[in-house]
């Protein structure tokens, strides 16, 4: 990290030139003397020659003047909050007798230095110049004679920038305004003037530097009379004291921008709130500062802010009042303590930064139109209807008898074509015909088959032949006979040349939905607690594939979150079945032995798997667990009396500890086996085994109360619904790692899944925001987008969805952005959101439900009614969404079938 300049380090020179007074006037109608003085940080730069104008003209001082900026005087952060002042004395003409010169300010202007610190090196600025009370320049104003007012053209340079552009880029400016305490006690500064008059101070404290605390203050508190409210865009004040020219106090294009109260971060924010926020900033006594201090944050500040905020999210906020004259007695401070609680006595303070201090991702770059986030898909085969759908029907018979036929001829003539037998005879061929159809017609196989081509011929006849009464002229009869007769010999010579062609053989249609899309549905569904969906995923996963071992893996860690333990264990049994060194199954397998008490079969699995992957930790820490708990189960009157008791797993196990560290983490550092065993626990709800695994956590040497720990635990208690202790966990957490997203991930779910909405949305938005991602993203997308829809915030949920159809697309993605762009009225990107979500699963009743509103906005009468029809088959849930579907048919005047 590059070093801010230190003490000893050579100072910058900073340069203000006035260039020029415009409009000025004077006491003098005439013309007016006048000169300029300027002043930062409490001293005096200099003045200007004294130089002679006419009135509402300009002078041109060409006035220059300099200060030097170091870490020993005029700092960054003294640029930072205060300003140069710049003062008009206007020389009076002496009178009789009058042995010195007389003066009069006509008005003070001021210039920020702020752009300095913004790494310019010079920068060019016109600044109103203030009037004094009583000023010539006043009265003009107040008058309207006036049109343009006083001005000073200033100039500001150094000769290198303050910062480089490493030091500008890791330094921040900190802004803290104190806008107004309301609801003070009614003893402050009685109405009835008893009372001395007091002053009125706010402080609190910042680090600056990392070695160096700021105590900010902010004096000059106005004690106001209730009875209106405070107006909004009053402009902010400079931590400055008293000046001659009143307008001069405020900081140039910086107001006060009312907030509503759901947006601030404190107390008195809630509903039950309202009315006495109301009441106490509309008619009780307030205190108002309005003032803004701006501080100047090196790299090292800010880490060390950011680190105190790590450690304690609340900041003692100091208010002072004191007599302006005499003292204050003994016991006043706590009596005024009792005082602000009586009054529910509140301050309103800003606190602002110009740079994040935790790095925020810049905004990802979004498709525009829905159909860009859809992948290509060969289109859907047609669906025979009609006419060719008869035809088809009466191939796939032809097809089915040929079939027959030829296993009646294999009975018969089969042994023939095998290895060395005699082949047949060609010239023996008519007897062999005349033997299978005599086979046929004495078995009844040959009535039978005309029974089952005749339903197809009948169709052909109706459908495609569109006859559908009887022949009065035998010859059209006749005539008719002979066509169906061409046509049938036609399409059965089709239907049995594909039957006997082996270039002839259809393809089968890729599934939409390939295993990985499966198990990422699964997995969806179980986050939204519909285990009987993410059954159905997994069976479909296995109905694909019996023989992958990974297919029955997943659907038994599925009953492990259920707790079925024998179905699961049936499933990891299947697994190593089919694979005898599937790893994972096996590690399974011992521990639901060891969960019923089986040790030696636990510790066959165990020892298996570490045969199977010599270099796996998990295994080697479970085989060692399984010996101890053995050896104790097996010797608890005799108790160990030699190493050697707790057999070669457990030796290898000790005699390899470097290689087990090393092994331990592959891909993650700073952590320990346990912990990597925890990490496999919980991933397959393995729960009791992992509370096992976190208790040994603690006892390791290279362990102990961390925050992979506290968020270990924290997934365990969310896992078995200890929603306050995984709560008070993450907390833990957060104290040593405050910008990892896992954390406010998680978070947010215990937010979530308690009810306490807006403060999920909060960890989930601080989440996104972080510039690396959390591990699951998918849940954090799918249950923010569905907060955003509860409020009403229906661009935002369309963004949120949006995302989420980019990185993980599911059906909930589609449909949830299919709602989005439904309720923003954008009918065509709803439908294609809302199809894509049916592809995905065309189980869903809420996508049949909207796809129902999408057809009845834009007057599709049959699709509305089908789409309608297919919502209540499948039960759709949502009564909002069925009594909207209802009124909108009601208003269409279609859409219902029972219409």
């Amino acid at each position: 990290m590059e070093q801010f300049r230190g003490v000893g380090d050579k100072a910058t020179l900073v340069k203000i030139t006035v260039l020029r007074g415009n409009n000025l006037r004077g006491n003098k109608a005439e013309s007016i003397l006048n000169y300029v003085r300027a002043e930062f940080n409490g001293i005096v730069l200099g003045d200007s020659q004294k130089l002679d104008a006419a009135v509402d003209q300009g002078v041109d001082y060409n006035f220059t003047c300099s200060f030097e900026c170091s870490d020993a005087a005029h700092t960054l952060d003294d640029m930072a909050h205060k300003p140069v002042i710049l003062t008009v004395i206007e020389v009076l003409p002496k009178e009789k007798k009058q042995k010195e010169e007389k003066t009069a300010v006509i008005g003070q202007a001021i210039v920020d230095l702020l752009p300095l610190l913004h790494g310019q090196v010079s920068f060019l600025s016109t600044v109103l110049l203030h009037p004094t009370p009583g000023s010539p320049a006043e009265a003009a104003s107040q008058e309207g004679s006036c049109k343009v007012g006083p001005s000073l053209d200033v100039t500001v340079c150094v000769p290198e920038p303050l910062l480089s552009g490493v030091q500008l880029s890791d330094s921040n400016l900190l802004k803290v305004t104190v806008e107004t305490a309301y609801s003070v006690p009614e003893v402050w500064n009685p109405v009835s003037g008893s009372g001395p008059l007091s002053s009125y101070v706010a402080a609190l404290q910042v680090p600056l530097t990392a070695e160096k605390e700021q105590v900010l203050m902010f004096s000059n508190g106005l004690l106001k009379v209730g009875g209106e409210s405070e107006p909004m865009g009053r402009p902010r004040k400079w931590p400055l004291g008293p000046l001659l020219a009143p307008g001069a106090q405020f900081i140039p294009g910086v107001s006060m921008e009312g907030e509503p109260i759901e947006m601030e971060d404190g107390d008195l924010t809630s509903i039950e709130d309202r009315d006495f926020r109301k009441e106490a900033e509309t008619n009780k006594k307030r205190v108002s500062w309005d003032t803004e201090r701006r501080c100047f944050l090196d790299a090292e500040g800010a880490a060390c802010l950011t680190r105190r905020i790590a450690e304690s999210r609340l900041w003692p906020v100091e208010v002072m009042r004191s007599p302006q004259v005499g003292a204050t007695k003994g016991g006043k401070a706590g009596k005024d303590k009792g005082m602000y609680a009586d009054s529910r006595t509140y301050i309103i303070i800003e606190i602002a930064l110009e740079k994040s201090l935790v790095p925020k991702r810049s905004p990802e770059e979004l498709a525009k139109r829905v159909m860009e986030l859809i992948p290509p898909r060969a289109p859907l085969p047609r669906r025979p209807a009609g006419a060719e759908r008869a035809v088809q029907e009466y191939q796939a018979q032809i097809a089915s008898v040929a079939g027959q036929v030829l296993e009646q001829y294999q009975q018969l003539f089969g042994p023939a074509f095998l290895p060395g037998e005699k082949p047949l005879d060609p010239t023996s061929q008519e007897q062999r015909k005349t033997k299978l159809l005599g086979e046929l017609n004495y078995s009844g196989k040959y009535f039978a088959f005309k029974e089952q081509i005749k339903y197809s011929v009948v169709r052909i006849v109706r459908e495609k032949m569109l006859r559908t009464e009887a022949f009065s002229d035998p010859e059209q009869l006749q005539a008719f006979l002979s066509q169906l007769y061409v046509f049938l010999v036609d399409e059965m010579h089709v239907a049995l040349n594909k039957t006997l062609s082996v270039d002839a053989q259809e393809t089968q249609p890729r599934p939409l939905v390939d295993c990985a899309q499966l198990i990422h549905f699964a997995k969806e569904a179980q986050l939204n607690g519909d285990y009987q969906l993410a059954a159905q995923y997994y069976q479909e996963q296995l109905t694909r594939d019996r023989s992958d071992p990974a297919h029955w893996f997943d659907y038994g860690v599925l009953y492990m979150l259920t707790a079925d333990y024998q179905k699961a264990e049936e499933c990891f049994h299947y697994a190593v079945s089919m694979e005898r060194t599937h790893l994972p199954s096996l590690l399974m397998c011992g521990i639901l032995a060891e969960m019923g008490g089986r040790l030696e079969e636990a510790e066959t699995f165990f020892e298996g798997a570490t045969c199977v992957d010599p270099a796996n930790v998990v295994a080697w820490t479970l085989f060692a667990w399984s010996q101890i708990l053995y050896v104790c189960n097996n010797n608890t009157r005799v108790g160990f009396t030699a190493q050697s008791d707790l057999g070669p797993g457990w030796k290898r196990a000790e005699a390899e500890p470097s290689a087990m560290r090393h092994l331990a983490t592959p891909t993650r550092l700073n952590t320990t086996i346990y912990m990597e065993t925890v990490q496999f626990l919980l991933q397959n709800n393995a729960l009791q085994m992992a509370q096992r695994a976190l208790a040994q956590e603690l006892l390791c040497p290279g362990g102990g109360l961390s925050s992979s720990y506290h968020l270990a635990l924290a997934r365990l208690q969310m896992l078995r619904a200890e929603y306050g202790s995984a709560e008070s966990s993450l907390k833990e957490a957060l104290n040593d790692s405050f910008q990892d997203p896992d954390v406010w991930a998680l978070f947010g779910h215990i937010h979530h899944l308690t009810g306490e909405f807006g403060k999920a949305q909060e960890c989930y938005e601080r989440t996104l925001d972080f510039v690396t991602d959390a591990t699951d993203t998918h849940p954090i997308y799918l249950r923010l987008g569905s907060i955003y829809l509860q409020e009403g915030e229906f661009q935002r949920a369309k963004t949120t969805y949006l995302r989420a159809c980019k990185s993980s697309p599911s059906c909930l993605t589609w449909l949830g952005l299919g709602i989005a762009c439904y309720r923003l009225g954008e009918l065509t990107e709803a439908e294609d959101a809302l199809t894509e979500a049916n592809i995905l699963n065309n189980g869903n009743a809420e996508v049949w439900g909207y796809l129902s509103l999408v057809c009845l906005q834009t007057g599709r009468r049959l699709e509305a009614e089908q789409s309608y029809k297919y919502a209540l088959q499948l039960n759709l849930q949502k009564e909002a969404v069925l009594h909207e579907i209802k009124a909108l048919q009601d208003h269409v005047g279609f859409g219902n079938p029972c219409f």
